[in-house]
């Protein structure tokens, strides 16, 4: 399939981005929110929200509100609880989310995982500022989840925002997703799992009954990208976990990649080819995340 069929386009109409990395970042970045919203208009997206791993990212939309007046596309901004923000920091949640953020990732490049994984941060590019890390854990010694973070979902849920695991071990994340369970919590999501985190299908499925949506990142699939992963590996994830419990986002807006709008545009066509029908296409980019940032409410 072409990626101008109109197929394609049909089925990508009003897609949710959950997972863009667009500027401003200490990491270089191929353009900035309202530009990558802007940008999104080739697909008619609905919405998208912005992620950078370093600082609150609603304040750079609200900054930016003016410029995005014109745009079609919704654009929401989160906060990443990593050391840039102070870790576990229930009064930066609490600015990010009552000034409109949506999502709440946990320790990303802070976590134990990543550091174990990538400990000179050998997979991301180098900021443009010198910057310090120290890493941050959200269990306490006895294996329990520290106060903070059950301060955390308890905000997170009363905004009616979405929890993402960030880039802990897999173990911390169902600690962390229980926890959001037992509050009555329902918008949770894990990324990436079979990339820095580890949490194989099998234990997804766990997530899953706990409530969480798995995220898969098209970017990691686009053959111009720098990962180039096989679509088929992302077709099976999909058929494994089911769409209704599925997410795609892009991650997408690193200098060094191609826009989200191609990646989308490629990867779709790919999984289209591969059999995915389009109403399962359409579910894991358009209405599982419309219902994750309450968009129709």
């Amino acid at each position: 399939m072409t990626t101008s069929s109109p197929a394609l386009a049909r089925v990508l109409d009003g897609l949710v981005d959950m997972h863009v990395h667009s500027g401003p970042s200490p990491f270089p970045r191929r353009f900035d929110h309202v530009e990558a919203a802007e940008d999104g208009a080739r697909i008619n997206m609905r919405a998208m929200v912005a992620k950078s791993h370093h600082h609150n990212t609603q304040m750079d939309v609200l900054a930016m509100k003016g410029r995005l007046a014109h745009v079609k596309a919704q654009v929401f901004g989160g906060i990443a609880l990593n050391s840039t923000v102070g870790g576990l920091n229930v009064h930066a949640v609490r600015m990010c989310l009552r000034m409109g953020g949506k999502v709440v990732w946990f320790p990303t490049i802070s976590s134990g995982r990543h550091i174990e994984c990538h400990p000179e941060d050998g997979a991301f590019p180098t900021t443009t500022v010198p910057l310090t890390l120290e890493r941050i854990d959200v269990l306490d010694e006895s294996g329990n989840l520290k106060q903070a973070a059950h301060d955390i979902l308890d905000e997170v849920k009363e905004q009616g925002a979405v929890v993402n695991g960030g880039h802990m071990y897999p173990e911390y994340i169902r600690a962390l997703f229980q926890a959001a369970k037992d509050k009555g919590m329902t918008r949770m999501v894990i990324s990436h799992p079979d990339f820095v985190i580890g949490a194989e299908p099998e234990m997804c499925r766990e997530f899953t009954a706990l409530g969480a949506f798995v995220e898969h990142e098209v970017g990691m699939y686009d053959p111009e990208g720098t990962q180039k992963w096989d679509p088929a590996h992302l077709m099976k994830w999909i058929e494994t976990i089911g769409p209704e419990h599925t997410v795609l986002a892009s991650d997408f807006g690193q200098a060094v990649n191609p826009k989200p709008v191609d990646a989308w545009l490629r990867v779709a066509a790919a999984l289209l080819d591969l059999g995915l029908p389009e109403r399962d296409l359409q579910r894991v980019v358009r209405d599982n995340p419309a219902y994750l940032l309450n968009l129709d409410d």
